[in-house]
C-alpha cells in the first residue's frame, strides 16, 4: 500500500467510525427534542394540525440517521473492494467479515436505522390529535402524513437490507473498469 492509499484507508475507517457514532447521537438528540415537542403539544393544544411540527421532526431525524447509516455502508464497500479484495497475505478482512456476518446473523440483532423505535414514536405522535378532538378532515389530514412516514421508514429499511450486496456489486463493477 502506497502513503497516499494508506492515508486514505484511515481516512475512510474514521469516517465509518465517527459517521456510526454522530447516528447514534443525532437518533438520541432528534428524539428527546421530539418528545419535548410532543408533551409540549399535548399539554398547549389548540389545534390538532399542532402534531405536524414534532412529526416533521421525527421525519428529520430519520433522514438524518439513513442519511448516515447509508454512507457509513458505502464506505465500507468501497473499502471492500479496493482495499480488501484480492489480497492473499492471510490479513484480517474487517469489511468482507462484516458483511458474511450480516447476511446471517440472528435476529433481534440491533437496527441500525431504529426503525421499530421510529414507528412507535410516529404512532405515539398521534396521540395528541386524538386528544384534542380533531375534525374528520383534520383525521385524514394529520393521519395520512403519519401514515407516509411510516411508509418511508418500512421502505427505507427494505432498502437498507439490499443495500450491501448491491454497493458491492457496484464498486466491484468500477473497479473492473479501471
Amino acid at each position: 500500500m502506497t502513503p497516499r492509499e494508506l492515508e486514505e484507508y484511515r481516512a475512510l475507517r474514521a469516517t465509518i467510525r465517527e459517521r456510526g457514532t454522530a447516528r447514534v447521537w443525532l437518533f438520541g438528540a432528534g428524539l428527546g427534542a421530539w418528545a419535548a415537542l410532543v408533551l409540549t403539544t399535548a399539554s398547549t393544544m389548540t389545534v390538532p394540525v399542532a402534531t405536524l411540527l414534532p412529526l416533521l421532526v421525527l421525519a428529520g431525524v430519520f433522514e438524518g440517521v439513513l442519511a448516515l447509516h447509508v454512507g457509513v455502508e458505502r464506505v465500507g464497500r468501497y473499502l471492500q473492494v479496493f482495499y480488501e479484495a484480492g489480497e492473499d497475505s492471510g490479513e484480517r478482512r474487517w469489511e468482507e467479515t462484516a458483511m458474511a456476518f450480516g447476511k446471517d446473523a440472528a435476529k433481534g440483532t440491533p437496527d441500525p436505522l431504529f426503525a421499530h423505535i421510529f414507528l412507535f414514536a410516529i404512532a405515539w405522535n398521534f396521540v395528541p390529535a386524538v386528544l384534542g378532538g380533531a375534525l374528520p378532515v383534520e383525521w385524514l389530514m394529520i393521519g395520512s402524513l403519519h401514515i407516509l412516514l411510516m411508509a418511508r421508514v418500512v421502505t427505507a429499511k427494505r432498502h437498507a437490507a439490499v443495500q450491501r450486496p448491491a454497493d458491492l456489486a457496484r464498486f466491484q463493477e468500477l473497479r473492473q473498469k479501471q
